[in-house]
């Protein structure tokens, strides 16, 4: 395997885990700042009370978000199985 080839794979891969963690940490982003937002409008300064909204939002983006997500890894994989022969040979 020639060293473009290596650069390559890894960039897909890296373009696959961003594309990946996306939408988990959009929704994660999304609902800190808005109990963020609440938290300096109510000057109630409990750290702990982000971690709930953020675990049911990122639960609600698996649930959404999940079976694209499944594909598209399951996608890469295969294509990722099927250039091997021609890696090797």
């Amino acid at each position: 395997m020639d060293p473009q080839g290596v650069i390559t794979l890894a960039q897909q891969a890296l373009y696959t885990a961003v594309l990946l963690s996306a939408p988990m940490l959009l929704a994660s982003l999304v609902v800190g700042l808005i109990v963020s937002i609440l938290q300096a409008a109510t000057q109630i300064n409990e750290m702990t009370l982000t971690f709930i909204p953020k675990l049911l939002a990122m639960i609600a983006t698996m649930v959404i978000a999940g079976p694209w997500m499944i594909t598209f890894f399951v996608d890469f994989l295969r294509r990722l199985y099927q250039s091997i022969p021609s890696t090797i040979g």
